[in-house]
């Protein structure tokens, strides 16, 4: 006799159960959008969430480190803040509900809210795979958000703020943006608690370059010490297009941001950098999937990583060619300084190659600040507090004046320089 068990639902993900049965009613959505919300969460009840025996979870055992849920808080008197850039259209997700619809010119613009009672966002609710446990909570619970579509040939002159703020309880928010050929954008998506108390956010942007598409995507995490925040984008690059994608995480008690990007177009250029700002007791990991899926292709990825206290982090980054993707030139590299012996970090880049006219490599290192720097900084003077964070600053500040705009990177600066003063 064959015995069939149903595994054992931790607090957590009880708390997930019972939430979806007690909002069931009041998520927007159509028939196919409810039905895509009951098989996500049906599949999240049967896997539960992810353990270490996952590989792409190994070092973030969700299942364990996520022990508790923050009750659904009802809506929040939040305001709007001012944005990372000087000039940037705003565009607000309070408390989990989009309530602002600026105008922007020549940029068609919704909230997500609509295409979810339309039934447009049905087909976007779904899982990448069987380990994707951001796709399944964020597609079960989303409210709210924006969607961006950029035509064809067109320039935004200003930088968007995707602006999404909130105090404590549950946040589910989903950013689509779809930028037409030859268009050009700067796009800020910024997370941020404005408040103490607990709060669990679920957030996933899906966005495609059409062929020669040029965008600046800068992601920004600042959430409050006793959060956990989920993030993933998803992102497809035509032929010729060109991504500048920025990640910076300074915030947060648990954090796991994915980020999943095919390159399916000839021509096509993805830069890549990475800003880990960890300290406390947090735990942060940022998880890449780079799939070159076609010849002649180029992608850089560094991440920078700088670990204080008792905080632990991870990079997980995997870069897959395909057969029939010559010619591709990846490259990718995690630097890690390690400035407490309490404090931990693994670093797992890998390569999957399949085709045989290539240039691609890794690499990691992990250190502490070089004494002879430090020496040399206190030989002329400076106080030894104050010259662990100006090589503090600089290795950060190295991958950050890559950026061209200027403007931009005094902003993202004066952001990281504010943290450390904080923590260092």
């Amino acid at each position: 006799m064959n015995m069939q068990t149903t595994p054992r639902l931790t607090a957590a993900e009880s708390a997930l159960v019972e939430a979806f049965s007690g909002q069931i009613g009041q998520l927007p959505g159509n028939g196919a959008v409810i039905g895509s919300r009951d098989r996500l969460l049906d599949d999240l009840k049967k896997s539960g969430l992810p353990t270490r025996r996952i590989e792409s979870w190994h070092y973030t055992d969700l299942k364990t480190l996520l022990r508790s849920l923050p009750a659904t808080a009802p809506a929040s008197a939040i305001d709007p803040i001012a944005p990372v850039l000087e000039g940037s259209t705003v565009l607000s997700v309070l408390q989990g509900a989009a309530t602002s619809e600026a105008s922007i010119d020549g940029v068609e613009v919704t909230t997500y809210h609509d295409q979810l009672v339309d039934g447009s966002a049905a087909a976007s609710l779904t899982a990448l795979d069987k380990d994707d446990a951001i796709g399944r909570i964020n597609g079960s619970f989303v409210r709210d958000g924006f969607a961006l579509n950029v035509p064809a040939n067109t320039e935004v002159a200003q930088p968007i703020e995707l602006q999404a703020l909130h105090a404590s309880g549950q946040i589910h928010t989903r950013f689509p943006a779809t930028f037409g050929a030859a268009s050009k954008a700067t796009i800020v998506e910024r997370h941020q608690s404005v408040t103490e108390g607990d709060a669990f956010v679920s957030s996933i942007s899906d966005v495609v370059l059409e062929d020669g598409a040029e965008v600046t995507w800068i992601i920004l995490q600042q959430q409050g010490a006793t959060d956990t925040h989920l993030g993933q984008i998803r992102i497809k690059l035509g032929t010729e297009a060109k991504l500048w994608l920025f990640v910076v995480n300074a915030g947060g008690k648990l954090v796991r941001q994915e980020l999943r990007i095919e390159v399916e177009g000839e021509g096509a250029e993805l830069t890549l950098r990475g800003v880990n700002l960890l300290g406390g007791g947090s735990h942060t990991d940022v998880t890449l999937v780079l799939g070159h899926n076609v010849p002649n292709t180029n992608s850089t990825e560094i991440i920078r990583n700088v670990v204080f206290d008792k905080a632990s982090g991870v990079f997980q980054g995997m870069i897959r060619v395909a057969p029939d993707a010559q010619k591709t030139d990846a490259k990718m590299a995690c630097n890690t300084l390690l400035l407490s012996d309490d404090a931990d970090f693994s670093a797992k880049p890998e390569l999957e190659i399949f085709a045989d006219d290539v240039i691609c490599g890794h690499g990691a290192t992990v250190a502490d600040i070089d004494r002879n720097h430090l020496f040399y900084l206190m030989a002329r003077g400076v106080p030894e507090n104050k010259a662990r964070a100006m090589l503090v600053n600089a290795f950060v500040a190295e991958i950050v004046e890559e950026l061209e705009d200027e403007a931009l990177v005094e902003a993202l600066e004066a952001i990281i320089s504010t943290w450390l003063e904080k923590h260092a």
